[in-house]
């Protein structure tokens, strides 16, 4: 493992992760062209609705690449088979539970962020067209995530970016042409999701490197295997809603500042998780390797693909933080051309230049327990930056209002860096053990083999 093999992989998933953040910035940049900013708190609100509804479950990809990149590490077709069945089959139930629930969860979200009146119509216009989505959104999390854990890299890329692309396309296409502003967006990712789950199930069925079959309902529900999958989902479980605590109190706090201020902040947020997200791909790298060295007891390429990961997340940050620099003024503008967003956007700005070096070792080395399915000091490492952030929000806001904001984030981001690195060093040692246990066990079995011939 090398520069140029980790980039191979690496590069790809980029581009791949990229394009969700870029439609949600092309939600924000279709919208920002209306005349009212309450169009773009509206859609603010309601992705980030659909955001905490998804991301409580975006473990069904984290967990699915990590169990599939560690059954392909062991060429184990069967459980190759059952790392995608069981969380599928999840995700259809709980997809199906979100749309017999809308009314309840639509109320409850709109208490909840209690924005202003036309800003919580469009909200709930969008919740209410894009919610029929679910079971195809979370199915598709499962797909992707099995093709990226199978090595499936190029199909992956596409699926994603087909996705997304038809999306944006369909966005721009409702909005500026038909004229349905909120409910267009909401159409265009309705319809772009269904797609993308009919595409990923042939793309499985053709990609597979093995014969494909379907699993009995005694393997489905194996105890152990269930036990073990549902420690990893339930530690990624509390690790997200951490994540959705922070951003939506986040949210909820930039609105009581009033609809301008709620459209800056958003026009930032797509432009974090557009950094965010970048980092993501060579997260995605990285949980795949490491996935694949614990799958087949390989220390040597742990070792590299730790390093690696860590001198590519720190020359990502500088990369990102100098583009964001230079182009600051152009990147703003693209996403509303109201001039008082713009100038509040600029003003508050200053706090997505540090996110890079704030986020660069947290957001890459959680790759590394992703793929090793040690996810508990993840857990843990969300657990305490949020309580940090909870308690910088109380005690600085009051005093410094939206920068005082920022600042929070700022500092809840640094200690998820952090605490993380700080678990490293116990997960080499956890995991070198483990490795030198397997391979004194394989070598014995070798052994045995070659002395009964």
């Amino acid at each position: 493992m090398n520069h140029r093999a980790y980039l191979t992989l690496a590069i790809p998933l980029t581009i791949s992760t990229m394009t969700t953040p870029l439609l949600g910035a092309v939600d924000t940049a279709v919208v920002g062209q209306l005349p009212d900013p309450a169009y773009i708190g509206g859609v603010a609100i309601g992705a980030l609705i659909f955001n905490t509804l998804y991301w409580v479950f975006g473990f069904l990809r984290v967990s699915t690449s990590a169990f599939a990149a560690q059954a392909n590490g062991a060429n184990d077709s069967d459980q190759g088979i059952l790392a995608l069945s069981r969380p599928f089959l999840l995700a259809v139930v709980v997809g199906i539970c979100f749309i017999l629930l809308q009314w309840p969860i639509e109320y409850l979200a709109m208490i909840l962020f209690s924005a202003d009146s036309d800003v919580s119509k469009f909200a709930a216009e969008y919740f209410r067209i894009r919610i029929w989505g679910a079971p195809f959104t979370l199915i598709n999390y499962v797909i992707l995530g099995w093709l990226m854990g199978m090595g499936k890299i190029k199909e992956s890329l596409f699926l994603q970016v087909l996705m997304n692309v038809l999306n944006m396309i369909l966005a721009i296409l409702f909005v500026h042409v038909f004229s349905f502003a909120v409910k267009g967006v909401a159409m265009a990712a309705l319809i772009a999701e269904v797609i993308a789950f009919i595409l990923g199930l042939l793309i499985v069925m053709k990609a597979s490197p093995f014969l494909w079959r379907f699993p009995s309902f005694q393997e489905l529900i194996d105890t152990q295997s269930m036990k073990k999958m549902f420690n990893v989902n339930k530690d990624l479980f509390i690790r997200t809603i951490c994540l959705l605590v922070v951003i939506n109190m986040f949210t909820a706090k930039g609105a009581s500042f009033g609809t301008d201020i709620l459209a800056a902040n958003a026009v930032l947020f797509q432009i974090h998780y557009i950094m965010a997200y970048f980092f993501d791909g060579f997260a995605n790298a990285t949980s795949i390797l490491v996935g694949k060295a614990v799958g087949s007891n390989d220390k040597e390429l742990y070792k590299k693909t730790l390093t690696l990961s860590k001198q590519w997340s720190v020359i990502t940050a500088f990369v990102i933080a100098c583009v964001y620099g230079l182009f600051q003024e152009q990147i703003i503008a693209l996403f509303t051309n109201l001039p008082s967003i713009i100038e509040l956007s600029t003003k508050y700005g200053i706090w997505i230049s540090l996110y890079p070096f704030a986020a660069c070792f947290g957001l890459v080395i959680y790759g590394v327990f992703t793929g090793a399915t040690e996810i508990a000091p993840v857990r843990n490492s969300m657990i305490y930056a949020m309580i940090v952030y909870i308690l910088i929000q109380i005690m600085i806001t009051p005093i410094w209002h939206n920068h005082g904001l920022w600042l929070a984030f700022i500092v809840y981001t640094i200690c998820r860096s952090g605490f993380l690195v700080i678990y490293t060093p116990r997960l080499n040692k956890k995991l070198f053990e483990t490795m030198s246990v397997k391979n004194i066990v394989r070598n014995s079995n070798n052994a045995t083999s070659r002395s009964l011939k």
